[in-house]
C-alpha cells in the first residue's frame, strides 16, 4: 500500500522561506508523476509541480521562479523549495504520487501541510 506523507509547512513572514518533504513508503518512481499541489482556502487545487525524473521537472509557474522542485530516487521522495513566500502563497500543500494503472495513472494523495505566510 502506497503511502504519502508531506511535511516542513509552517508560518513565516513574507519573504522567507520554507522547504517542503514528500516522503513515501510503498512507492517507487515509474512511469507517472509525482507532484505538488496547493490549495488556498474558497479556491480549487492548483498544480504547482509535476516531476517524472531528476531531469523531467515541470513548475507551472506559480511562486515565479521563486520555487524549486527536486527529486531523491533513492530516497523515492520529493521536496519543493520556496524563497521569497509571499501572502497569496498561503495554502494547504499536497504531495501526490503516481501510481500506474491498466491504462494510465491514479494519484496517491498525502494529508497536505499548511503553509501560511503572514506580513
Amino acid at each position: 500500500q502506497v503511502k504519502v506523507v508531506e511535511s516542513g509547512g509552517g508560518s513565516v513572514k513574507v519573504g522567507g522561506s520554507l522547504m517542503l518533504s514528500c516522503t513515501t513508503s510503498g512507492y517507487t518512481f515509474n512511469s507517472c508523476v509525482m507532484g505538488w499541489y496547493r490549495q488556498a482556502p474558497g479556491e480549487e487545487r492548483q498544480m504547482v509541480s509535476h516531476i517524472l525524473s531528476d531531469r523531467d521537472i515541470y513548475m507551472s509557474g506559480i511562486g515565479q521562479g521563486s520555487f524549486t522542485a527536486s527529486q531523491d530516487k533513492a530516497k523515492n521522495a520529493i521536496y519543493l523549495q520556496m524563497n521569497r513566500l509571499e501572502t497569496e502563497d498561503t495554502a494547504v500543500y499536497f504531495c501526490a504520487a503516481g501510481v500506474p494503472t491498466r491504462d494510465s495513472c491514479t494519484n496517491v494523495w498525502g494529508q497536505g501541510t499548511q503553509v501560511t505566510v503572514s506580513s
